[in-house]
């Protein structure tokens, strides 16, 4: 990743699904004066995602919450229905921001592109987590695989932070 532990965060257009519709917003704008929480995965129903990833998160949410961390967000470059769709499957309700980087502009602004497509994915996010506050990147945390979810896990950054 080219982003670095006390850079700020890159202005970029994700998207969210609000009220059934797909909003555009700024990742710059959405987590000005908020402590967050973000990790970054290769794709919603992917097998680590889904059976690791997500749902530590979703499991984790009263300890960050304890942390003084406002949001935590998932984002993965699949769209804003994807990513909503799998939200729901995995019961995230209003613990987890499910935000989508369908084009790549956040995840190419931080340098967590990687390309999946031998296994027919094509280019995806690679797998990491990050402590946001107030746009700057205060901890990092990048698997060094996408098939392994260890250091970026909900109960290992925990212990970080």
């Amino acid at each position: 990743m080219r982003i670095k532990e006390n850079e700020k965060i890159p202005s970029s257009e994700v998207f969210i699904l609000e009220d059934g519709e797909p909003i555009k917003k700024n990742i710059e704008s959405f987590l000005k004066n908020k402590k967050a929480i973000i990790f970054g995965l290769p794709g919603a129903y992917t097998s680590v995602c889904s059976a690791k990833h997500l749902p530590g998160y979703v499991k984790m949410y009263d300890n960050f919450k304890e942390k003084g961390v406002d949001k935590i967000i998932c984002i993965s470059v699949n769209d804003p229905f994807v990513m909503n769709a799998w939200g729901k499957e995995n019961e995230v309700g209003n613990k987890i921001v499910m935000m989508s980087d369908p084009f790549l502009n956040f995840t190419k602004a931080i340098g967590a592109e990687v390309d999946k497509s031998a296994r027919g994915l094509g280019i995806r996010s690679n797998r990491y987590t990050m402590l946001i506050n107030d746009l700057k990147v205060v901890k990092l945390r990048e698997e060094k695989e996408t098939g392994s979810c260890e250091i970026s896990a909900a109960e290992n950054f925990l212990k970080l932070i």
